[in-house]
């Protein structure tokens, strides 16, 4: 119960009793940042599509009975609208997207349909509300014109994309900045962007990504598979950017909390790890090999579809104007998302056990180092 009350405690306190309004809630992101808002004590309401893995960390986690559950289409404007509507947050965490880079070559159409005009839909609903709301869109790290360089991308680098996905999120950005500056500068409604690097946790079961690869061909005793073990990622664990998610929201909400103001918040920010986060896929196996033994294969194709080879992230801007900073270090990171599959495993059975543990070790961590959204305020 002590840890409860100190969880709460964090973010300025601003999220309980709030209402909450989740896009993409049955997703990874979205059932680990919905379990979050539930120990801050806020009152949340998720939109989404049923979860498209089996198993799902929503399922697992019962999300569907503890929060207000709507399946619905982000496409749909009607019934989007009227879900809102229904909620009435105080604030909006629009994760809902197609996120997979190899799934939008096989539907570009869709992946644009869905991550640029569903957020164009929800930025057209947020036009016609009056009430004082934060609103974060998430997107990625992979908007930027990514072109190969050895430092971290910045806020004002160039937007752009090879895949369908990546450019799909950079046309996402362009629209939420548009509409920002088109309808929101004088508004109760204050809008801005979080763009995050690769991200693992306990949780995931997506296709085609490297940590749930790992661990199921680990639960199989079989090798696993890397299709590019040169490429470099900056890892981070999921708590890492939705502190910043949700330490950016609550900025928006009061701006006191970081002594800041509405027209430097209200723009786009990187939630990214520290620099010795930036591994290959390799030495992500390799680490993850010393907690589950096993071993790795590669299968490199010359042919395989285009995936960058090279992308970190600047996270100076977020220090400077909100004071957040990375927690855990890529070991860590690695040892919790791995203790969290074992522990917890396909059945799911002690998965809010372990997720509320993962929460409140993080948030201890935080605070230890003296993170302002860790801290009791003043």
């Amino acid at each position: 119960m002590e840890d409860v009350v100190k969880m709460k405690d964090s973010f300025g306190s601003v999220y309980s009793s709030k209402k909450v309004f989740v896009t993409g809630h049955t997703g990874f992101k979205g059932s680990w940042i919905c379990e979050w808002l539930l120990a801050l004590g806020a009152k949340v309401t998720g939109y989404a599509l049923p979860p498209d893995t089996s198993p799902s960390l929503f399922t697992q986690l019962e999300l569907g009975s503890r929060l207000e559950h709507i399946e619905g289409d982000i496409r749909h404007q009607a019934t989007f609208a009227e879900a809102f509507r229904r909620c009435g947050p105080d604030f909006v965490f629009h994760l809902a997207a197609q996120p997979l880079v190899r799934e939008s070559y096989r539907i570009p159409v869709e992946t644009f349909d869905t991550n640029v005009m569903g957020t164009v839909h929800l930025l057209n609903i947020l036009r016609d509300y009056s009430k004082r709301t934060a609103v974060v869109f998430v997107t990625t790290d992979k908007c930027y014109e990514n072109k190969e360089w050895v430092h971290g991308y910045r806020e004002e680098d160039p937007l752009g994309g090879y895949d369908p996905y990546s450019a799909s999120k950079g046309a996402a950005e362009i629209a939420i900045n548009s509409f920002r500056r088109s309808f929101f500068e004088e508004h109760p409604v204050k809008i801005a962007s979080a763009r995050a690097g690769n991200v693992v946790g306990g949780g995931d079961w997506a296709a085609d990504r490297i940590i749930p690869d790992c661990v199921r061909a680990l639960q199989n005793s079989k090798k696993i598979a890397v299709r590019n073990k040169v490429a470099t990622r900056p890892w981070q664990h999921v708590l890492e950017p939705l502190s910043g998610y949700l330490w950016l929201g609550a900025s928006l909400y009061n701006p006191d909390l970081v002594k800041g103001n509405s027209a430097s918040l209200t723009s786009a920010f990187n939630f990214g790890p520290g620099h010795e986060s930036n591994r290959t896929v390799k030495d992500l196996v390799v680490e993850v090999m010393k907690h589950w033994k096993g071993d790795w294969e590669d299968r490199s194709d010359p042919k395989a579809l285009h995936e960058a080879k090279l992308l970190q992230l600047s996270t100076d801007k977020a220090s400077a104007l909100l004071g957040w900073e990375p927690t855990w270090n890529f070991p860590q990171t690695i040892e919790k998302t791995i203790e969290w599959y074992q522990k917890v495993g396909n059945e799911g059975k002690r998965a809010q056990e372990f997720t509320t543990k993962h929460l409140q070790g993080y948030t201890a961590d935080a605070e230890v180092k003296n993170l302002a959204w860790a801290k009791k305020q003043a």
